[in-house]
C-alpha cells in the first residue's frame, strides 16, 4: 500500500502508538475538506444495526522459564523471544484458517524475496512452507500450519487488536451538485526521503516534503489543502466526495470505494501522505467534552451537527492523504498484494515479518484464530499490536469500528527458526515453562 492501511489507525485508537481505536476514528474525521454535509443533504445508505461483540476468554501469554532475554536492536529480537506451545490442536480447522492458508499463498512470492526487518528469517527459510502451500487442500489448512510452523512469542505476548475496513462513500468523477470535496492525486512535487540512505541509525525513517530552491521544506498541511486551496487548479482532482467527514474516514482507512452517481463503483487506494504528523481528533473531542463515547458514528454525528467547529477540529490533524485509482484485485496491502477480508492483519514489520501467520487469542471471539501479516499502519507499532481487516460493507464497518480486542498473540515461523536463533547466542536462549 503504499499500503491500504498506511493512512489509517483503528477507529478507536491512535496509530503508531498502539492506542485505542477511538483515536483512529478521530483521525479519520480530521481529514475532511470543505464544508460538512448534514445527513439530510442527499441519500444516505441504509445502516444495519451494529454487530454485537461476542466475548471470549483469551489464552494467557506464555510464561518463560526465565525472564525473556533480548538482543540489541529495535525489532523482535530486541523485544525478546519465548518458545510457544505446540500448534497441533491449537490451530483449529475453520473458515478463518482456510482463509489464512489462501492469504499465505498470496504472500509467498513476496515473503521469499523480502528483507525481513524483524530479524527472524531470510526468504529461503520460507521455501518449504510456500512450496507445500501451493497445493495444500484448504479443507486441512490447520494440518498445514501445524506441520510447517512453530509458535514463538515476541516480548510479553500481550496483544491489542483493532480493526479496519474498506469504506464506501458517495462521490463523482467531476465536480457537480453535492459533490464538492476534492479527492486529490499525489502531487508531483511531493518527495519521500529515506533517511536510512544517509545514516544506518536512521534506517526505517522516512520524511516527506518538497524542494523549495535549495531547501527541503514541509509540505502543505490539511488546513492549507482543504481550506486554503493549496492544490486547487493543478488538475490533481481524482474525484469529488459528497461528504467531507465520510471522506476523512476513508482517508484514515487508506483505501475505499466511491459509489458514483450512476451506481458504479470506483476504487481508490493510498498514494502518499503530506508528511505532517497524524493527530487523532477523537481524543481531542473527548477531552473537550464534545462527545462522550468515541465510536466513528458518535464523531460523525457531532461533526455533521457542528460543521464549522468540525472543520476546525479536523484541521488539527495536519496529515492529508492522496489517492490513485485502483483496478483489478484489491484493496492492496503493504506487500502490494490484495488483502483477504477476515484473514489479513496489519502489523509492525519490525516485530512480525510481512507474510507470516499470527495466531490471536482475545477477549473478542470475532478475531480469534489465524491471520496473515499483509499490511502496516501508522498507529500499528510494537511487538503485539495488530489491526485486523474485515473487508467492505456494513458488517465490516460495524465490527472494525468497535474492535478493541485484548489477549495474547503467537507468531508462527518456519520450524527450526527458534532453535537457529537461540543457537546464535545465549542472549536469545529462552524456553517456555510447561
Amino acid at each position: 500500500m503504499l499500503s491500504f492501511r498506511r493512512a489509517r489507525a483503528g477507529l478507536q485508537g491512535v496509530r503508531r502508538a498502539g492506542a485505542p481505536l477511538l483515536l483512529l476514528a478521530a483521525a479519520l474525521l480530521s481529514g475532511c475538506s470543505g464544508t460538512l454535509i448534514p445527513p439530510s443533504a442527499g441519500p444516505a445508505p441504509s445502516r444495519q444495526p451494529p454487530v454485537r461483540p461476542v466475548p471470549a476468554t483469551p489464552r494467557p501469554p506464555v510464561v518463560p522459564a526465565t525472564p525473556a532475554p533480548v538482543a540489541p536492536g529495535d525489532n523482535a529480537l530486541g523485544a525478546g523471544l519465548t518458545q510457544g506451545p505446540a500448534l497441533a490442536g491449537l490451530v483449529k480447522q475453520n473458515e478463518r484458517t482456510r482463509a489464512a492458508l489462501a492469504a499465505f499463498r498470496i504472500s509467498c512470492p513476496s515473503l521469499m524475496r523480502r528483507t525481513d526487518g524483524s530479524g527472524f528469517a531470510s526468504g529461503q527459510d520460507w521455501a518449504n512452507a510456500c512450496a507445500a502451500a501451493a497445493s495444500w487442500p484448504e479443507d486441512s489448512a490447520a494440518d498445514f500450519f501445524s506441520r510447517y510452523f512453530e509458535a514463538v512469542q515476541v516480548g510479553d505476548g500481550v496483544a491489542f487488536v483493532t480493526g479496519y475496513y474498506e469504506p464506501e462513500i458517495a462521490a463523482a468523477r467531476t465536480r457537480q451538485g453535492r459533490y464538492q470535496t476534492p479527492i486529490y492525486r499525489r502531487p508531483p512535487d511531493l518527495v519521500d526521503v529515506d533517511l536510512g540512505q544517509f545514516s544506518d541509525s536512521l534506517k526505517g525513517k522516512v520524511i516527506r516534503g518538497r524542494v523549495d530552491g535549495r531547501n527541503f521544506v514541509p509540505y502543505a498541511d490539511r488546513a492549507a489543502i482543504a481550506d486554503g486551496g493549496a492544490l486547487a487548479g493543478q488538475g490533481l482532482e481524482l474525484a469529488w466526495a459528497a461528504d467531507p467527514a465520510e471522506f476523512f474516514f476513508l482517508q484514515v482507512q487508506g483505501s475505499g470505494r466511491l459509489r458514483l452517481p450512476d451506481g458504479s463503483v470506483m476504487r481508490i487506494g493510498y498514494d502518499g501522505q503530506n508528511g505532517r504528523d497524524y493527530t487523532g481528533i477523537g481524543r481531542l473531542m473527548k477531552d473537550r467534552g464534545l462527545i462522550q463515547a468515541g465510536s466513528m458514528q458518535d464523531i460523525l454525528a457531532w461533526l455533521h451537527a457542528h460543521p464549522e467547529e468540525g472543520r476546525a477540529i479536523m484541521n488539527e490533524n495536519r496529515s492529508f492523504v492522496f489517492f490513485k485509482e485502483l483496478t483489478g484485485a484489491g484493496p492492496l496491502g503493504a506487500l502490494g498484494l490484495p488483502l483477504t477480508p477476515e484473514a489479513s492483519v496489519a502489523v509492525d514489520p519490525r516485530y512480525v515479518p510481512l507474510g507470516a501467520p499470527v495466531l490471536l487469542s482475545l477477549d473478542r471471539a470475532e478475531p480469534n484464530g489465524l491471520w496473515i501479516a499483509q499490511d502496516t499502519g501508522v498507529a500499528i507499532k510494537g511487538a503485539n499490536r495488530f489491526d485486523s481487516f474485515w473487508g467492505a460493507g456494513e458488517r465490516a464497518r460495524s465490527i472494525a469500528g468497535g474492535m478493541q480486542g485484548r489477549g495474547s498473540a503467537l507468531l508462527l515461523l518456519p520450524i527450526g527458526t527458534y532453535a537457529r536463533l537461540t543457537a546464535a547466542g545465549p542472549a536469545l536462549d529462552n524456553a517456555a515453562t510447561p
